[in-house]
């Protein structure tokens, strides 16, 4: 059997088996898991004052191999806010692709907030990632997603690896926005080009699917006015911000901000992160 990484990435060892696993919730008044496969597991702490029902995510096998197979939904017929317990860590591939598929459901009346604490794309990692926004008329989404381009700390950068990133956002059944991250081939070229990422060794994203959210560009343009490469806009019912950063750190950091307040203004809700944000 050939030899890959292993998850602690430490030295050469047999190749892992790919993991199958799935988490389904559900967020009706409160946040529980119709269905817990492993790796996946749903945390359910005390939500603080001001804040709704709140679910965790975490990844027990500490990251994302090369074949793994997972599959995350949320039914949020309720208010609620689903967050991620840490980074999730894509590591290097000896060929297979990790493929990882997340739909968000949003009844009429509730607001769902998706905020997992960004991933961290290993050199080499492989991943085909889907996320897919389907909101009745009357709900509202504030989604994000922060993509972090090799292990900035080890001195990495994302150079080699097949990386496919896409959004499909729809209202009543109608697509509104789709948009999808490809990188393949010479990957450090095109982090590096002035016409590509320009040197960014991180992108950050957050949606907002609402039926005010047109309306809300310019309040978005305002937040983000000092936070560098950063622009807002929208197209539909979808407002759509990002930012590019050579420095991951900053790159949180401002979406961070922007979170807060973005939220207070929108959703009603305290200009805060969750707790586990700051652990």
């Amino acid at each position: 059997m050939s030899s890959a990484i292993s998850r602690s990435e430490g030295r050469c060892a047999r190749r892992l088996p790919a993991t199958v696993g799935g988490l389904d919730i559900v967020a009706d008044g409160g946040v529980h898991a119709r269905r817990q496969n492993a790796p996946l597991r749903l945390f359910r702490p005390h939500a603080a004052a001001g804040e709704p029902p709140t679910g965790i995510v975490a990844n027990v096998s500490g990251g994302i191999l090369g074949g793994d197979r997972l599959s995350l939904s949320v039914d949020a017929r309720a208010d609620a806010l689903i967050t991620g317990q840490a980074a999730e860590k894509v590591y290097r591939s000896a060929g297979a692709t990790a493929r990882v598929s997340t739909d968000l459901a949003i009844g009429a009346g509730a607001a769902l907030e998706w905020l997992p604490q960004g991933t961290i794309l290993f050199d080499g990692a492989r991943l085909d990632r889907r996320t897919t926004v389907c909101a009745a008329p009357g709900g509202r989404c504030l989604a994000g997603e922060i993509l972090v381009f090799g292990r900035v700390g080890m001195g990495e950068s994302l150079r080699r690896g097949a990386i496919r990133d896409r959004w499909r956002v729809e209202r009543g059944g109608r697509p509104l926005w789709i948009d999808a991250l490809r990188l393949d081939g010479d990957i450090g070229a095109r982090m590096a080009a002035p016409y590509g990422f320009a040197g960014a060794r991180a992108q950050a994203t957050v949606l907002y699917v609402a039926d005010d959210a047109a309306a809300c560009v310019g309040r978005a343009r305002d937040l983000m006015a000092r936070a560098g490469r950063a622009a807002a806009t929208a197209v539909g019912g979808v407002l759509i911000a990002r930012w590019l950063s050579a420095d991951p750190a900053a790159a949180r950091a401002a979406f961070g901000r922007f979170w807060r307040a973005f939220r207070a203004e929108t959703l009603g809700r305290p200009a805060r992160l969750p707790a586990v944000w700051h652990v």
